[in-house]
Formats: structure tokens, sequence, C-alpha cells
């Protein structure tokens, strides 16, 4: 029996979207889906591939942007005309999983008016910008193995925290923290040795996903000099469920700030180009901050030829995101400790006055960008609820 997927008009995940994900239907394994409105289609039923009937992405991200093109192709057309209704799932109905096994994690420091806000907090006395930040995408590597999915609840951490008396105490984090941000997931790698070129971004990058890299502020004061992030950032690390393709993010593409000084030449690219992407942030149901992508200093192929500059290797399913996304407006702040400016400058949440997270607080980052038509595309949500720290 065939059927017609049925999708409104201004629906972010149209036809012009089709982002990949993993999915189980009730009782069944874990398969690679593409999401269409509030439905999800099943590939390896419908496009009878086995490449896509098992719980992960990594097996069709590797096999390249013209296979990329092709799958795409073929959903379109599948979505326009009728489909087989035994491989069309409604969303409510199934789970969604992991969308891939990250192998390595890099997060970056992309955006100026993030380290212009966190430089005036930490050094109010001096320039906010370090002396190497507009000559190189500033980073550090993170903790793969806590790259969970949307809808995972994070455990408050413990860690050392820094104290007046200049020793350190040990406890749960009080000032735990959420940074909005766009991850990029590479779908071919690159050899040991071999840096990526920056024009080969679009030979490389899969899609991409929204990420929210918890942070445990007072650990991170404490520990980060002067090998830089550590136990505040390696707890968890969130991720949509769904995976938006470069493809669908065409209109989306937009000049880069300009950048002073010109990059080195292993940083200019053929075409400057960033992404024109709307977030929100939502703490307990509530729209707090709004961070433009738009804004971000350096671009995401930018990211990725600084990455590999040195010879480092890629894998299938490695995944780097671009840091905080913020803007210069006090309400396009996309970390709490921006927000609330450290702590002095309450927000109000439902009527409370808060700074940092408390236990049971839920946060939800969604974001959208231009689609090539009238409607925009979605990017999905990535949403995590703080529980308590466990007993020692």
């Amino acid at each position: 029996m065939r059927t017609r997927i049925e999708v409104a008009a201004d629906s972010v995940f149209g036809p012009d979207n089709l982002p990949y994900g993993v999915f189980a239907p009730r009782g069944r394994g874990g398969r690679v889906g593409v999401r269409i409105g509030d439905h999800v289609i099943d590939l390896a039923a419908t496009l009878e591939d086995a490449t896509f009937a098992r719980p992960g992405l990594a097996v069709f991200m590797a096999q390249g942007p013209e296979r990329w093109r092709e799958v795409r192709d073929r959903v379109r057309e599948l979505v326009d005309g009728e489909i087989d209704s035994a491989a069309v799932h409604a969303l409510s109905e199934v789970d969604v999983g992991l969308p891939v096994r990250v192998g390595d994690y890099v997060d970056f420091y992309a955006s100026i008016d993030h380290a212009t806000n966190l430089g005036r907090l930490f050094r109010p006395d001096s320039e906010p910008l370090l002396p190497n930040w507009r000559h190189l995408p500033v980073g550090y590597h993170g903790r793969a193995g806590t790259v969970v999915v949307s809808g995972t609840e994070v455990v408050r951490p413990h860690g050392q925290r820094g104290t007046d008396s200049g020793t350190p105490d040990f406890g749960p984090s009080r000032r735990l923290d959420i940074e909005a941000e766009l991850g990029f997931l590479i779908g071919v790698g690159s050899p040991l040795g071999s840096p990526v070129n920056i024009d080969e971004f679009g030979d490389r990058i899969f899609g991409v996903a929204l990420i929210n890299d918890w942070s445990a502020r007072d650990i991170q004061a404490w520990e980060y000099q002067p090998l830089g992030p550590f136990l505040g950032k390696s707890f968890a690390t969130s991720i949509s469920a769904w995976v938006t393709p470069l493809a669908a993010l065409e209109a989306a593409r937009i000049p880069l700030p300009e950048q002073s000084p010109e990059p080195l030449p292993y940083l200019q690219e053929t075409e400057r180009w960033g992404l024109d992407i709307d977030f929100t942030v939502a703490w307990n149901g509530q729209p707090v901050a709004y961070p433009p992508y738009a804004r971000m200093y350096w671009s995401p192929a930018q990211m990725l030829a600084h990455l590999t500059a040195n010879g480092a290797a890629t894998r299938t399913g490695d995944l780097y995101a671009s840091g905080t996304v913020s803007g210069p407006e006090p309400d396009q702040r996309g970390s709490f400790i921006e927000l609330s400016w450290g702590g002095t400058a309450p927000v109000l949440v439902n009527g409370q006055q808060r700074t940092f997270l408390e236990d049971g607080d839920e946060v939800t980052i969604t974001a959208t960008a231009p689609g090539p038509n009238t409607a925009r595309i979605g990017l999905g949500e990535v949403k995590g609820r703080i529980q308590p720290a466990r007993s020692r």
C-alpha cells in the first residue's frame, strides 16, 4: 500500500530539509531514516539498501559527496510522490538515538562576541581578546565518549573548585552552564600527515547538528590554567538527533564578517562564507537568548583547515563544534555565564531570578536557517535536564 506524506507548507522539516538520523520503531532495532514533517522514512526499506539497516550513519557518511547527492535526490523524488506506507513512521511512535558514534571531538572558540564577553569578564583591566585570537581558530580537544544524544539527562559533575583561601575543595559544580553551538560531522576522513585544504570542506563534511557543550564554570576556572579545559567540559556534550546535510543549507550561506588582520594563506578561502542560522535558547521552557550564527568570526572551513594544519588525521564520524554562538546584544548571548554576566546580573526565568543551572532545570536549544523557498529549515533541537550530583 502506498501513501503520500502530507507536510504543512510552513513546516521547518519540509522537502527542502530532509535531515538524517537514527530511529527505532517500537520493538525493532535502530536504522537510518530521514525526517519529513512529523514522520520518519525508513531508508533501508524504501531504497532496499543495507547501508541504512544499521544504527548509525557512519557507513553512508563515508561514501562521499556523490553518494550523498544521489540519495538526497532519490529521497526528494519519493517525498514528492507516493511511498510505501510500511516505510513511513510517525515521529511520535519511534525512538531516536545518537546519529553516529563520535570518534574525535574538537571544540572551537570562533565567536568574537563570546570571546570578547569572556575576556571582559575574566580580564577586565586588559584587552578582551588575547594576541593570537584573530590569527587562528582557538580550540581544544574534548571527550568523544561523553557525547550524548538530545534528551539524555546530565548529572551534575564533581570536581575541584577554587576558594578564596587559595586551596581548592572538591564537590559538585555550583556554576553549571550551557554553550549553544553548531557542530560539523566529518564524512570523508583524511590520512595522518595530510592537512585538509580549506577548499575541500564540501568534500569532507557530511552535515551539521546542534550542540550543547555543558560547562562547569567553577571547575573550569580552577583547572584550565595552564593547559585549558578538562573536567569542567568533559562530563557531557549533547548533540541533536537529526543531522542537517550541507545541501539543505545552500540558501543560508552568507559572506563571512571582515577578518582583520588577513589570515595566513592556509586559512584563506576561495569563497569566504559563513552561515545565517538563528538559535533560540530556552530555560525551563522560556526563551532567554537568541544567538546569531551569522556573527561567527571564523568559518566552518577555516576551523577544519586549522584542525588538520599539523597533519592530524580525521575519520568518519569525527565531530568539531563552533564554540559558543553569541552576538553583541545582551539577549544574544549563548551561555549563561554571559547572559548573567558572571552571576552578577540574574536572568528572570518563569518569575525567578536565576544565574546558573539548578537541579531539575531543562535547557532546549533550537535553530532555523533560510530555505530555498519561503519556509525556513529547522535544525531540530538539543535538549537536556540536570540531575543531582551522585553521592561519592
